[in-house]
This record gives C-alpha cells, structure tokens and sequence, in this order.
C-alpha cells in the first residue's frame, strides 16, 4: 500500500488549493473549483477565500462570477450548509446532498408546524406555501427577484411566525418565510440572487432558478451524485479518511462506501496508521512526492481548507480548541509552510494583525507580515466581524510567543 505522510499531505495542500502565493490562479472559478466548493455560511468567507487565491481580485469579479456570468451559484448541500458551487457541480448536489437535507428540513418544518398549531397537516401546509411562493416569484414584477420581506407581502401565510421550544430557556420566534424560502433553495426551486447589501451582508433577492440559469439540468440520481461530489472533494483533498467523507458530505457510511467503490478509489496508509483513499490515477500512486517551498497564509472564518477535513491534526496539531468554537466552526487562520500557527484579527482602523500561537523563525514571520499587509491593502479599512470568533480570535490580552 502506498504511504503518503504528513508532509507530502500538506505539500499538496499547498498546491492543489492554490493557497500557497506560488500557487495562485487567475479567477474566482478556477479558485473555487480548486476547493470543489466554498463556504458561504458567512458571506464575507466567499471574498476573503477567493482574495486569499486569487491576485489582484476585487469585489467586482467575485459579484460578476456571482451575480452576472452566474458562473458560481450559491447553494445549501452539505450538512445543512450554504455554499458557492461551481455551476457544473450543481446536479450532483441536487440529486444526492441536497435531497437528503430537503427530506430533512421538510419533516422538521412540518413537524413544527402541526406543534405549533398551524396546520393538522403540516406537509399540506408546506405544499400550499412553496407552490404560493413560486407563484410570487413567478410574476413579471418579480422579474429582478424579491426580498424576504416582499414575499411575505405577497405571501400573507408566509407573515405568520413560529415559536419553537415554547416554555424553555432556547425558545424563540421566527417567520415562516425563511424557513420555506430555505425549503425552496435546497430543492433548487429558488435561489439566493442578487444581493441587495453590502458584499458582507446577506440581503437576497430570491429568484426561481429557472429565471437565473438559462439552462437548468435536471438533478443526477443520488449514487451518481454522491460519487460525483465524492470525486471532486478526492481531487481537492485526497488523502482523505472514510470518516474526513462521511462527516464534509453529510451523509451515510453506506453512501460514502458506494461512492468510494463506484469511483474505484484507493487505499493509501497514513501517519499514524489510518488508512485514507485516494483517485486511482491520483499521481500520488506514482510515488512521486510534491515538494513544496515554505509559504503563508492568512484564512477567513470557515475557509474550505481549514474545514475541510474532520481529522484535522497533520494541518491544525493541538490548536484546534484555540481556532475552533465547540460546534466545530473555524474562526480565522494563519498559516506556514502547512500548518495552522495562529489566526488574525482586525484593529478599529481595519489594519490585520497576524496573532502566533507558537514561535516561528524570522522568515515566517516576515512571509505571514506580508500577507498581512496584502490582506490590510485588499480589504482598504473595511472590518469584516464573524459570529464564529474562535478563542484566539476574542482574546484581549495576547502575547506572542
């Protein structure tokens, strides 16, 4: 069995997700499909990834690969999460991701409805409101999208509000709307269009897919699905662990197994003893090791190479409780020559500071101060704040080692 270490992993990290200064690409595209998708949980994570890769890269490319070529389509897939996918990548998600959050978030919202006293039905109700919504969207006034306000407007059963866990201390009260307009975007029925804010904002204009793509494929079936999102994550990651799959898909042992078989992946050994998979024409099975220079780099909150794997430690080591909150969201990171070494933080004039977790030899400082800078200079004053600030990220007294 071929082995590949810790360091040839990290070597071709630093390649494969152009991350490394040397290893940069041209576009918002070729950047998002060097991580197969990216996370857009927070909407500033989409610029910042994409300004972390690309040179030169303004917020006006990142809004036209978005939001005119529509050549990135932000979608919720996996775990519940929103993404930007890549628009060929769309019908395999659809298909298999999608469909089982769908399923999920659909007996949930209908399970609460009929609590709550809405409906006997709840499925009955869900259908009424999706098909009203579609409608709304559908009509010539409609043409540029709508806000979740103005369905409501349109949708007078969509201003009704829910109270989930009524009498307990997490009791809270939403609107149906953005629970069914989430229902409609996970299907692939609408989808989050223009943005009406702020590029660190999210205001969607919810649009009908079939208004924003000119051609809309029809969904691959669940095994091609997940093979296909199986394959790229692979390309992007490999070496990756069963349980590295299982938990970035969101899914099944039984659905990543199949996958894994339909693809004809294969083992390769690991540090430590684990065994991961890889492509089977992955040049890695060459036994060829890349060989990478030093490098840095500085991640937004939930970049798709910090959380891109669940066993995480040839990359993050024994920082993961400073650089994660408990429910497994990475705050911001500071990278070199591989691995995680601290995170950074704005001051009140927007300036990046580089916040070490462990000591470092001069020449990676000076490399990490030079993507603060460049990262300083790319974001001209503008302070991007998280709900995800990692431990590191919130302390007020820090001492660099």
């Amino acid at each position: 069995m071929r082995h590949i270490s810790d360091d040839e992993r990290r070597a071709r990290l630093a390649g494969r997700h152009a991350v490394a200064p040397w290893s940069r690409v041209s576009d918002p595209v070729a950047a998002t499909e060097a991580l197969t998708v990216l996370h857009a949980t927070e909407p500033a994570t989409v610029y910042l990834s994409l300004a972390a890769r690309v040179d030169d890269l303004t917020v006006a490319d990142v809004d036209r690969a978005l939001y005119d070529d529509r050549s990135l389509v932000k979608q919720l897939a996996m775990r519940r999460t929103l993404f930007v996918f890549p628009r060929d990548l769309l019908p395999a998600a659809w298909g298999s991701a999608s469909a089982r959050v769908a399923q999920q978030l659909a007996a949930r919202l209908a399970k609460e409805l009929e609590s709550a006293g809405h409906a006997e039905d709840g499925h009955a109700w869900l259908d009424r409101a999706r098909a009203a919504v579609v409608e709304a969207l559908a009509a010539d006034s409609a043409r540029d999208g709508l806000t979740a306000q103005e369905v409501r407007e349109r949708v007078p059963m969509l201003e009704e509000k829910l109270e989930l866990a009524p009498g307990t201390k997490y009791a809270v009260t939403v609107y149906l709307a953005p629970r069914v307009l989430t229902q409609l975007a996970v299907e692939g029925t609408v989808v989050r269009g223009v943005n009406a804010g702020h590029w660190r904002i999210s205001k969607p204009r919810w649009t009908l897919m079939a208004d924003w793509l000119d051609d809309v494929p029809a969904p691959l079936e669940p095994g091609p699905g997940y093979a296909e999102l199986v394959r790229r994550w692979l390309a992007t990651f490999g070496p990756g662990t069963e349980t590295d799959v299982v938990w970035w898909l969101g899914s099944t042992k039984t659905a990543v197994r199949r996958a894994l078989a339909d693809l004809e992946a294969v083992e390769v050994g690991l540090d430590g003893g684990g065994t991961g998979w890889v492509l089977p024409d992955d040049e890695a099975l060459d036994g060829a090791a890349p060989v990478a220079e030093p490098w840095a780099a500085l991640l937004p909150v939930l970049d798709p190479t910090v959380m891109g794997w669940k066993e995480r430690a040839f990359y993050l080591g024994d920082h993961g409780p400073h650089l994660f909150d408990t429910n497994g969201n990475a705050g911001t990171t500071a990278w070199w020559d591989g691995r995680v070494v601290g995170c950074w933080v704005q001051d009140e004039a927007g300036v990046v500071e580089v916040r070490l977790m462990e000591p470092l030899p001069r020449a990676a400082k000076a490399a990490l101060a030079v993507e603060a800078e460049r990262l300083t200079a790319w974001l001209g004053g503008t302070r991007v704040g998280t709900v995800y600030p990692s431990v590191a990220m919130k302390a007020v007294d820090w001492t660099h080692p």
